[in-house]
């Protein structure tokens, strides 16, 4: 899995644009699903770029067209266009197969190998915030407090200590749920987010109350995880991004930064822990349910009775 590092800073440049320390920062990466506040600039691997030309290369030389590759590897043209232009990191069997039918002898392959010498892949770094906007399905999972893609502005705004250029970031974000052609997003909740105080008992209420909005839209799915036992999930948050011509990228949270990925090991890895994840999801129905019950219990008795709770 590598560094994100086209997300920007993850750390770094949020705490240089809020005055606050990078342990600060790296907490609300961990903790809120925190998103950096300005879309960065794809970077360029130069591993990427040498091994896409040379295939350009290769390909122009045999006179075939994008098209012909696409149709042979079944995947899209546009792919291999990325691909060519060190925009995407091909696999193996992809390489394997167009080695074959450009009668590369292996060169291409070969080339691929020195690029993933001593181990370490080829190098992509992920404009996240495009991937999330570009995807046609998202599953999100967020340990402790409610994922920043399904943050009221009041919740956003506590969780991420009032910076108004993080949180409007972020609310931007969630216009992706009214675009045309929206995906389906799958948010998978941490029981315990539900009880964990973040600002005021209003402001508890009133995410409660957001979620359950969220879950009454066709293309949207709440279901809230047990935290009872222990379970593979407990590891970390993250979104798993499927596109369009099926392919899939996840973004990892840590403690310092997010990683992107679209390694095939990686994607196995939170495949499982996905199916762990759903065997111990209610129903839609039953988790709304709970999640209106909370707020009503819970924060809303709070209000109520004029109890202040101090959260994040």
């Amino acid at each position: 899995m590598k560094s994100h590092s086209g997300l920007g800073c993850s750390c770094r440049s949020e705490a240089a644009g809020s005055g606050k320390s990078l342990a600060e920062v790296g907490r609300f990466h961990r903790e809120a699903g925190a998103m950096p506040p300005r879309r960065q600039r794809y970077r360029e691997s130069p591993a990427l770029v040498a091994f896409g030309r040379q295939m350009r290369r290769m390909r122009e030389a045999k006179g075939l067209t994008q098209e012909a590759i696409a149709r042979l590897t079944k995947v899209s043209a546009p792919q291999v266009s990325k691909i060519e232009a060190g925009k995407k990191r091909a696999t193996r069997s992809f390489v394997e197969n167009v080695d074959g039918f450009l009668e590369a002898g292996g060169a291409l392959i070969s080339l691929w190998e020195d690029l993933n010498e001593d181990g370490h892949p080829v190098p992509i770094w992920f404009d996240w915030p495009q991937i999330e906007a570009d995807a046609i399905e998202l599953t999100c999972y967020q340990l402790s407090v409610i994922a920043g893609l399904a943050q009221s502005a009041s919740y956003a705004t506590a969780i991420l200590g009032g910076n108004k250029d993080a949180v409007d970031a972020r609310l931007e974000r969630q216009k992706l749920f009214d675009k045309e052609n929206a995906p389906t997003v799958a948010l998978l909740v941490d029981e315990q987010a539900l009880y964990r105080p973040v600002g005021t008992a209003e402001t508890m209420r009133d995410q409660l109350h957001h979620l359950l909005s969220l879950s009454e839209r066709p293309n949207v799915t709440v279901q809230v995880v047990s935290s009872s036992g222990e379970h593979s999930g407990n590891g970390s948050s993250f979104v798993l991004a499927t596109m369009a011509d099926m392919s899939r990228v996840a973004y990892v949270e840590t403690v310092m930064r997010g990683l992107a990925t679209d390694d095939p090991a990686d994607l196995a890895t939170l495949s499982r822990v996905l199916v762990d994840l759903r065997n111990r999801t209610l129903p839609g129905h039953m988790s709304r349910d709970l999640i209106r019950k909370v707020a009503e219990e819970r924060w809303t008795s709070a209000v109520s009775s004029g109890v202040r709770q101090h959260g994040v």
